[in-house]
C-alpha cells in the first residue's frame, strides 16, 4: 500500500482550508491535496452537496480507498 499525507489547510502552505464542515461543493471542486513522494494530487468532489464531516486532519497519513469526507448530496 502506498501511504499518502492529506493536506487540508494553510498550515501546510495553502492559503485557506479547501473545505470545512458546512462548505457547499460542486463536482470538480478541490477537497484536499494528497502528497506521496513529493507529488501532490488534488482530490476533487464527484458530486454537489454540503460537507457534513471531515474525517482527517492536515498531516494525517491516508491509505488508498480511505474515506476522507462525508458529503450530503443536494
Amino acid at each position: 500500500m502506498i501511504l499518502r499525507v492529506c493536506y487540508l489547510n494553510s498550515n501546510h502552505g495553502f492559503k485557506e482550508p479547501f473545505v470545512q464542515v458546512g462548505s457547499v461543493v460542486n463536482p470538480n471542486d478541490t477537497l484536499c491535496v494528497l502528497e506521496a513522494m513529493k507529488t501532490f494530487n488534488q482530490v476533487k468532489s464527484e458530486i454537489s452537496g454540503t460537507v457534513t464531516a471531515v474525517l482527517k486532519s492536515s498531516g494525517d497519513p491516508v491509505e488508498y480507498g480511505e474515506t476522507l469526507f462525508i458529503i450530503d448530496p443536494t
